[in-house]
């Protein structure tokens, strides 16, 4: 099934039913008065977060959701129906945001009066693909079961019996129903777990949290086997439970949307610990002391909030050669990190893991499992001097 993250909508809530006219017209009750009913509310268009809905793939094949309007009023003094409420689930951690017009789909009104004529609209919302943290969000549905009204109903009109006085004893004035609202909204779902797994294609995110958890997400010899974030829960024992997120392996370049860099990195900004996943063994070529150097930078100039995040290195792949000596480099290089070597591949050494979970769901927000991401000078050259990595990269560059 497809995979949705972040989609555009159009909702609008339901007018108000206008006010009736009218009299009381009975047998011996020739001029009884006005009894004219008023009209019933709109209904409203509400986003409403459901554990059991994962992704956003309903609204991206239906992005045009409306509320029924109210009935009219009636005579003798009955009031319309209000319109029925249009509830969409979406879900947990869905963050909503309105579209300037600027975002907007040019041709949005011609699509929905050709929706209202029963055709099929031309323009469809498909994923916006754009960068959210510019706009401010309206609402964030972080925990379930949680609603927000998107668009409210339009309220009711007034019939003719409000309107009766001493001096106006058969008025024919009434009130039409307000219109409801309605918009472009923009909807991205940001994964909410305890730890995010963070890492270079083939590190062996996935391989990890399928040994740790009851997830089976797709393990293969390829880089981005893993294209769409996958969340397994992990049993603790004394009925205590973590949620680890898998997202896809992250490039050089994912804060400026290489490699659908912002449809990754999104997943973990509500994580409250990461575990950098590395390929300690160079098995793919690469460096683990550079690669570790490159995430942390990515993630800094993503969002800097989380580089203050507890953390632990997860040093995988012990079980190849050259792991030892690479794993040695790396300790000298970076005393502070908390390493945890393993092989998630055999299943080995896995307790440290498991800690760093159990110690997450013990401490949640509180205290941290390490110290924040820490910002490493490089080790003095010939010349005694230090750069940071990212003045070393401009030098480069």
């Amino acid at each position: 099934m497809k995979f949705v993250d972040q989609v555009r909508m159009y909702g609008k809530a339901g007018d108000g039913g206008n006010g009736c006219s009218s009299f009381r017209r009975e047998k011996y009750v020739p001029r009884g008065g006005p009894n004219g009913g008023d009209g019933g509310d709109g209904g409203n268009v509400i986003l409403k977060s459901d554990v059991h809905t994962d992704n956003l793939v309903a609204l991206y094949f239906e992005p045009h959701r409306r509320a029924r309007r109210g009935a009219h009023g009636m005579g003798k003094d009955m009031h319309g129906k209000n319109g029925a409420s249009t509830i969409v689930k979406v879900p947990v951690g869905t963050l909503i945001y309105r579209l300037p017009d600027e975002f907007r789909p040019r041709d949005a009104n011609e699509a929905w009066a050709a929706e209202e004529a029963g055709e099929v609209p031309e323009v469809r919302a498909k994923k916006t693909h754009l960068d959210l943290r510019i706009l401010e969000p309206l609402a964030d549905l972080a925990e379930p079961e949680a609603e927000f009204i998107l668009c409210a109903g339009g309220k009711g009109g007034k019939g003719n019996t409000h309107f009766k006085s001493s001096t106006n004893r058969a008025p024919r004035r009434t009130t039409d129903g307000d219109t409801g609202e309605d918009g472009w909204f923009a909807l991205e779902l940001q994964t909410i777990a305890d730890v995010g797994l963070v890492g270079y294609p083939n590190a062996g995110k996935s391989t990890l949290l399928g040994k740790i958890s009851a997830a089976h997400p797709k393990v293969a010899s390829y880089p981005f086997t893993t294209l769409n974030p996958v969340v397994g829960v992990v049993n603790l024992g004394a009925y205590a439970r973590a949620t680890v997120a898998d997202i896809p392996g992250l490039i050089e370049g994912a804060h400026d949307n290489r490699g659908l860099g912002h449809e990754f990195l999104r997943h973990i900004v509500r994580c409250k610990v990461l575990l950098f996943v590395l390929d300690m063994a160079g098995s793919e070529g690469r460096d683990p002391v550079s690669d570790f150097q490159t995430l942390r930078t990515e993630l800094k100039l993503y969002d800097p909030t989380l580089t203050t995040r507890p953390y632990a290195v997860v040093a995988n792949k012990m079980d190849l050669e050259s792991a030892e000596e690479n794993l040695q480099v790396f300790q000298n290089r970076f005393p502070k990190a908390r390493v945890l070597p393993l092989s998630a591949a055999s299943g080995k050494a896995l307790e440290g893991v498991m800690e760093v979970l159990t110690d997450a769901v013990q401490l949640r927000t509180s205290a941290p499992l390490a110290e924040s991401i820490p910002e490493e000078k490089e080790p003095e050259g010939p010349t005694g001097e230090t750069q940071d990595i990212e003045e070393e990269r401009s030098a480069e560059a």
